[in-house]
């Protein structure tokens, strides 16, 4: 069966920066729904046709992938106002309790990126804002999609899901 939307695809990756360093390596095959919300519009594009055993290498500037690096999402708050157990790369959606900046987003995931003794820095952008990507990705499963899954628009696997 050939990749089309509305189909579930099963992948594994290779995903590395321009300089050939590797980011992520998925072995064991995931599932995405082409034609929902879980797949880049680049990526969903390359793999149009394709099926399994296919290969297919992609190479993504930042503004096809997880976006520019935005200065502006990047928060500092004072230590003591956010809870005493913070380390460095917990996730909190929306701005953690306490927190004091009343114009940062919502809706946003915040990364505790620094924990210095007065102040914590939180960033908003995604981990991969601002770099160009190579992905190789391998084709191991395409199935039709079921009702249930079109309707969701996602198999919930978001690596590459951008809410």
């Amino acid at each position: 069966m050939e990749i089309t939307s509305h189909c579930v695809v099963a992948l594994t990756w290779t995903l590395k920066d321009t300089l050939g360093d590797e980011l992520d390596r998925l072995e064991e095959p995931v599932e995405f729904l082409v034609g929902g919300r879980d797949l880049l519009a680049k990526i969903e594009e390359a793999l149009q046709g394709h099926e399994p055993g296919d290969l297919v290498d992609l190479h993504l500037e930042p503004e096809d992938a997880f976006g520019d690096y935005d200065e502006q999402l990047v928060f500092l708050e004072p230590r003591d106002v956010l809870p005493k157990d913070l380390e460095e790369g917990l996730t909190f959606e929306g701005l953690p309790p306490g927190a004091t900046s009343k114009d940062a987003p919502q809706n946003v995931i915040y990364t505790v990126t620094e924990i210095y003794p007065d102040h914590v820095v939180l960033d908003g952008n995604h981990p991969l804002a601002g770099i160009a990507l190579r992905l190789h990705l391998k084709v191991e499963g395409v199935r039709e999609a079921t009702e249930e899954e079109a309707d969701a628009g996602t198999l919930g696997m978001g690596f590459f899901r951008i809410d």
